[in-house]
This record gives structure tokens, C-alpha cells and sequence, in this order.
């Protein structure tokens, strides 16, 4: 399990360096056929029945604490576009998960006695002009009857236009998950599982996730 050992600094560096990620993230036009759209995925019982105050991007660190949530940092990002491609700006993307013990920011969630007071649970990006988010969250973990994933709901102009999740790659969890063998063997499947791999540069052992998400709508020019 990694911890950051400077939490303040690397948020206000992780906060204010992620509006200038779009600049490597263009997308150089619309596709000429239509992309696997992103498989949708049941809610859960778990979406958060009351919000934190801090619903920002970096769900490690709580406000300006010192002390950071448990669990193997993560990088996760990517980009929403429609379904030939084109990037969609200002689109809402929020994701929760549970903490490193397995607990959700909910009433309801098992574990509650244990759960990890320093990991924010939820957090919120808008889309800049290339489609882009970036969250710095903890590697997904399994729970009893789940294996390790992190929720999304996408929303544009308030409208929810997709809820899913996201999985690891390879995971041994993945083939007794219902939830996730629902889809069956494909390109569903294939749309909702990534790789989550080590950043070569990261001496506290850090991790990247990219989980492009494709929609079935087309945003106004």
C-alpha cells in the first residue's frame, strides 16, 4: 500500500496542472466509422447518499490535510467522445468507489466501522475542449461479492447520458463477478476493462489507468 509523502503539495501541483493535460489529448477529427460505444452498468446501491463538501478530482487527499487516503495511487483518465470519435466538452463525469477496506461513502456500506476517513469516495471533472478528465484516485479493490471496479456516470447538461464501471485487466475476480460477465465475452466487455500500470518515473509506486469512454450522442458544434 502507497502513500504520498507530501499530500498538500502533490494536490495543489495534481489540481492545478490538470486543466493543462488537454494539450495531450487532442483528437485530430471525427472517425469516419462509428467507435464500440461504452457498455452501460448498473448504478449499485452505493452512489453516495450524501455528497462530501470536497467533490474535486483528487479523491487521496481531503481538502488540505496531511494525512492521504490508503491504497495504491492511481492516475485515471481519459477522454468522452461520441460515437464517431469527436471529443464532448463540458460533459459532467463522476465516479465513486469503495476505499481500500472495501467501505463506500454511503449509509449503507459494509465495512462502515473501518472505513477510511481520508479518502474522499467521489470526486467530479468537466470535459475541456478535447474531451478530456483526469481523476487521481486508489486502485479499485474486490469487496465480498464484487470485483475491483470504480463507478461512472457521465452527465451532459444535467441529462445522465451513461452510467458503467470499470475494471482491471486480468484480474482473477472478473470471471465469478455477475456484474461484470453480464456482458458476456466481446467488445462490451472489452469496452470496460483497462489496464492499470505502473508509471516508470514514480519512486512511491504509482499507477495509470486511461478508460476512454464513448457515448451514443452527438455534442453541438
Amino acid at each position: 500500500m502507497q502513500t504520498n509523502p507530501c499530500p498538500v503539495c502533490s494536490r495543489r501541483m495534481f489540481l492545478g496542472g490538470a486543466a493543462a493535460t488537454s494539450a495531450l489529448w487532442l483528437t485530430p477529427g471525427a472517425m469516419a466509422e462509428e467507435l464500440v460505444r461504452t457498455a452501460a452498468q448498473t448504478e449499485g446501491p452505493f452512489y453516495p447518499d450524501k455528497l462530501p463538501l470536497d467533490t474535486d478530482n483528487d479523491l487521496i487527499v481531503l481538502n488540505n490535510s496531511l494525512t492521504p487516503a490508503v491504497g495504491e495511487i492511481t492516475y485515471l483518465s481519459g477522454k468522452i467522445l461520441d460515437a464517431r470519435g469527436k471529443p464532448i466538452k463540458n460533459a459532467a463525469v463522476e465516479i465513486w468507489q469503495c476505499d481500500n477496506g472495501g467501505a463506500y461513502l454511503h449509509s449503507g456500506t459494509g465495512n462502515k466501522e473501518k472505513q477510511d476517513k481520508n479518502f474522499q469516495g467521489f470526486g467530479r471533472f468537466t470535459t475541456g475542449s478535447s474531451g478530456e478528465y483526469l481523476f487521481r484516485t486508489i486502485k479499485p479493490v474486490p469487496y465480498p461479492g464484487r470485483t475491483p471496479h470504480v463507478h461512472f456516470k457521465i452527465k451532459i447538461k444535467g441529462k445522465d447520458e451513461l452510467t458503467t464501471q470499470c475494471y482491471i485487466k486480468g484480474h482473477p475476480g472478473n470471471d465469478r463477478d455477475g456484474i461484470y460477465r453480464s456482458l458476456g465475452a466481446g467488445p462490451a466487455r472489452d469496452s470496460v476493462t483497462i489496464d492499470f500500470t505502473p508509471i516508470k518515473e514514480s519512486k512511491i509506486g504509482e499507477l495509470a489507468a486511461k478508460f476512454d469512454i464513448v457515448l451514443g450522442v452527438t455534442p453541438e458544434a
